[in-house]
């Protein structure tokens, strides 16, 4: 077969940084991350959307995995539209790829190709690879959602230079039914002191938990992202509900510069 006829996918950039690089290794870890969530915590009724950090694993996973481990249930899910800020490419507006597929260590995820056109129709976004490459904040995500879906269709959107009404139009265009689930990533404040941290993280929370759009950079980096997504919450009627929070200083940091993470179910009322 040619390359031309080949699928073209994205390579994990951050695999043995971020998380393990071996499969086996990664499928476990993902694994007894889940498992350390309280079964009380697990409601049956699947989030329509959440908000996850995306810091290295040994900071940040046991955060996230609350959240992931209420898709356990998540029937009919076969689609996920996943949106992160761009810590390393500036540009205008929304990116989604060009490839057909991203990878992890665990294998391939399609593209969302109806979705990708349909934003590029509209255009809520353009075609550029080149914020994907090294972004980590979508591809962290990955081994999580490959373990509690199965087989599902991606949308990659890395968000730049962009306003969050222009970023809730697009997520508007793509929220779909109860196949999509709308993910959202995000760490909270950067290198302050443990117990300012603590201080500076509990209103950003309280603000989420209002669908108070108002967060800024200083807040949470991917304070675009979660505003849009705040902003159709609130439009769609639903409440959000907070999984999990703490901070580097909790987990595998110091206390004396540490980031702020948090996770949040988003649910029909």
């Amino acid at each position: 077969m040619s390359s031309a006829a080949s699928p073209r996918a994205r390579a994990p950039a951050v695999a043995g940084m971020f998380y393990p690089a071996e499969p086996d290794v990664l499928r476990h870890d993902v694994e007894a991350y889940l498992a350390a969530v309280p079964e009380h915590g697990r409601l049956r009724n699947a989030p329509k959307a959440i908000v996850v950090p995306h810091a290295g694993f040994v900071y940040s996973a046991p955060v996230a995995a609350a959240a992931y481990a209420r898709l356990r249930d998540a029937a009919g899910v076969t689609r996920v539209v996943l949106l992160g800020p761009s810590h390393r490419v500036g540009f205008r507006g929304l990116a989604v790829p060009t490839v057909d597929a991203f990878a992890t260590p665990l294998g391939p995820i399609p593209i969302d190709r109806d979705g990708r056109e349909m934003l590029l129709r509209e255009r809520r976004a353009i075609a550029a690879d080149q914020p994907h490459e090294f972004e980590h904040s979508l591809e962290v995500q990955l081994p999580f959602l490959q373990s509690v879906l199965g087989a599902f269709s991606l949308l990659p959107i890395v968000v730049g230079d962009a306003t969050r009404q222009e970023v809730a139009a697009a997520l508007e265009t793509v929220w779909g039914g109860d196949e999509t689930l709308i993910v959202v990533s995000t760490d909270l404040s950067h290198y302050h002191r443990y117990e300012h941290a603590v201080r500076v993280d509990a209103e950003t929370r309280r603000a989420i938990l209002a669908l108070d759009p108002r967060l800024e950079p200083d807040d949470a980096c991917g304070c675009i992202g979660v505003n849009a997504l705040l902003i159709a919450a609130a439009h769609r009627g639903l409440v959000a509900r907070e999984l999990a929070a703490c901070n580097s200083g909790d987990t595998a940091g110091d206390r004396a510069r540490v980031v702020g993470y948090a996770a949040f179910g988003f649910y029909a009322r």
